[in-house]
């Protein structure tokens, strides 16, 4: 269990290290945007005052504190609990992603974006969105596919 929580917060730092830098470098793509994979994705800098898909925007501290709630719960729910690793590797993805972007609603006012894919309309995202999609598909494929890890919660 105590490598578990480990494996649990190196996860958490390494998303917020990996979303600091992008969001920090991201004011410094061109206007115009950069092409990475022409017609995949490229990069175009954007800011979203709002949560997922731009809803709720122009509140972002109320966001921010409503993110900061969630987690604040979930990790007191959760840090007495056995939680087994396949789990806590999704839900290390799922709190590295919300506090990278919570941060960034409290402090900025807005959560930097700046990955746009080319290939289908799509809203611009950045690291911590694309770590909170990951680790919701990998807990909802452990939530079907490994009732057992989740039974003793």
């Amino acid at each position: 269990m105590k490598r578990r929580k480990l494996t649990f917060w190196l996860i958490v730092a390494a998303v917020l290290v990996l979303d600091r830098i992008t969001k920090e470098l991201a004011p410094g793509i061109p206007a115009g945007g950069i092409m990475l994979i022409p017609g995949v994705i490229g990069l175009r800098y954007a800011e979203n005052t709002g949560i997922a898909f731009s809803l709720l925007s122009g509140v972002p501290r109320l966001t921010g504190v409503l993110g900061l709630a969630v987690v604040a719960g979930g990790y007191v729910w959760l840090r007495t609990k056995d939680i087994a690793p396949f789990p806590t590797v999704a839900l290390a993805l799922m709190a590295g992603g919300a506090l990278g972007n919570m941060a960034d609603r409290l402090i900025r006012g807005f959560v930097p974006d700046m990955i746009e894919t080319l290939f289908m309309n799509f809203p611009v995202f950045n690291i911590a969105d694309s770590c909170l999609t990951v680790g919701c598909v990998l807990m909802m494929i452990s939530l079907l596919c490994r009732p057992k890890d989740w039974a003793k919660l």
